[in-house]
């Protein structure tokens, strides 16, 4: 839910992540530039996962001007071997996966009278079925090495229907349920899975979205009343960096201004 922008951060690590390897999907734009800036600030290394090569490249460069290490390796999380390659050129660059954050999300919005059935499809198979993919590739690793942070990047959609949004919630709300029966499996494995649940956030999102009348309906985004895609990075560094035996199991983070949920 928002608008165009990319994401910038200032230099310095806070170190609280230090010897960390972490990675993060849909890392080429919105949101996932903030995660990835965040991360790198806070110590860890980071894997930058996304379709688009040459902003991967950016966002690469960008984390190694502040001080920071990362590599990126092009993924389409709908593809269930390409993430578990990803896993496997990550551990081969930086070390065991401690972090996975699964961020790579698609949102139309569409009135579900209009029938964009071909964008239904698209928006389970990145933010439900790439959510499987990232966690099914990352898991069993982290089970031998019982210790591992699994972040899935959810909204207030998650919490609350919204309309204009209702495949979309859907998705959200398959995160959530996905996210709390994980949780339950594996805590006795030293494994947390955190839900960030995002409001209005300054990105990209919706801007591929063709149904006029439901745009319409939607209306301007005002970026005032939005969030900076650091904030989403800030609020896991935060949960990441918990002693091992606090779990930060949710977090809902929206605007001051806007409050959803």
């Amino acid at each position: 839910m928002a608008t165009n922008t990319s994401a910038n951060s200032s230099s310095g690590s806070t170190g609280l992540l230090q010897g960390k390897v972490a990675i993060v999907t849909g890392a080429s734009s919105g949101i996932g530039i903030g995660i990835a800036l965040e991360l790198a600030k806070a110590g860890a290394s980071v894997s930058l996962a996304a379709r688009r090569e040459e902003k991967l490249q950016d966002v690469k460069k960008e984390i190694e001007d502040v001080g920071g290490k990362a590599m990126f390796v092009k993924t389409d999380v709908t593809v269930r071997q390409q993430v578990k390659d990803l896993i496997k050129k990550t551990e081969e660059e930086f070390g065991p996966v401690d972090i996975l954050v699964n961020n790579a999300g698609i949102g139309y919005i569409t009135y579900m009278k209009n029938l964009h059935e071909d964008a239904w499809e698209k928006m389970v198979d990145v933010n439900c079925k790439g959510v499987l993919n990232g966690i099914g590739a990352v898991l069993p690793g982290m089970m031998e090495r019982k210790r591992g942070h699994i972040v899935n990047i959810s909204s207030n959609a998650g919490r609350a229907a919204f309309p204009l949004f209702a495949v979309y919630t859907g998705t959200k709300f398959f995160v959530e349920g996905v996210s709390r029966s994980l949780r339950m499996e594996v805590k006795d494995q030293g494994i947390k899975v955190t839900c960030i649940q995002a409001g209005d956030v300054i990105s990209d999102f919706g801007d591929i979205s063709f149904d006029k009348e439901a745009l319409e309906a939607y209306g301007d985004v005002d970026e005032n009343k939005c969030m900076n895609p650091e904030d989403i990075g800030r609020a896991i560094v935060y949960a990441a960096s918990q002693p091992q035996g606090v779990g930060v199991n949710e977090i809902l983070i929206e605007p001051t201004r806007s409050p959803c949920v």
